[in-house]
């Protein structure tokens, strides 16, 4: 699980759709992270956190994936046991895919969510030709090639052995990376919506919603 000393995240437009995911982490510890919602077709959850406050760096197999300033575009699939988190450096350079195991989001209305955190990450670092400024999509459908690293199974023995996470939930846990994992070398996982929404579209979606509110006005 990516967190950030527990402080909420985002740096939120005035005008953007908020969300508030309210996020248990086993047993007792919940933060709630205040995003903008961007995009929603009943099948993903598109929402952009800006401005996050990772002081240090948090750094993946040595890589930095995010950083103060850094923003993320988070994909949440009603039913799904997993989300995904597309990672940008606070210059908006890409830095990977990670995908944090959780129980399916449940969503609240007035644009509350609540989810438990199941311990287990999958992590996609960028290539050299996808870590860029770039436009477009960033290549990120380069890291279809590139077999995930799972992260944190010591933890998820951990918190089942205290009995923080139920044996249930923990076995959960472990068949939903299994079929992440096979879904990866099969190429048909992250989906194709993962790489069509860059940081930059979701950008551009909150200035498309802010000038559809100024016309209003």
């Amino acid at each position: 699980m990516v967190t950030d000393s527990g402080t909420p995240s985002g740096i939120l437009s005035g005008s953007c759709p908020e969300v508030r995911i309210h996020y248990l982490r086993p047993p007792d510890r919940i933060t709630v992270y205040r995003q903008c919602l961007v995009h929603d077709d009943g099948r993903v959850k598109i929402t952009l956190a800006r401005g996050l406050p990772f002081d240090p760096p948090l750094r993946i197999g040595g890589q930095v994936a995010l950083e103060r300033g850094s923003d993320a575009v988070w994909f949440t699939f009603p039913g799904a046991w997993h989300d995904i988190g597309r990672f940008y450096l606070a210059d908006g350079t890409f830095t990977g895919l990670y995908a944090n195991l959780i129980t399916p989001c449940v969503f609240q209305p007035g644009g509350d969510w609540e989810t438990t955190d199941l311990y287990l990450d999958l992590w996609i670092p960028a290539v050299s030709s996808s870590a860029s400024t770039g436009s477009g999509t960033d290549g990120s459908e380069a890291l279809q090639a590139i077999r995930p690293r799972l992260l944190d199974e010591t933890e998820l023995e951990e918190a089942e052995s205290q009995g923080h996470l139920s044996r249930r939930l923990a076995a959960l846990a472990r068949a939903e990376a299994e079929s992440l994992l096979r879904q990866a070398s099969a190429g048909s996982w992250p989906p194709d919506v993962v790489h069509a929404w860059p940081r930059r579209r979701a950008l551009q979606a909150i200035q498309a919603i802010e000038g559809d509110i100024s016309s209003r006005d």
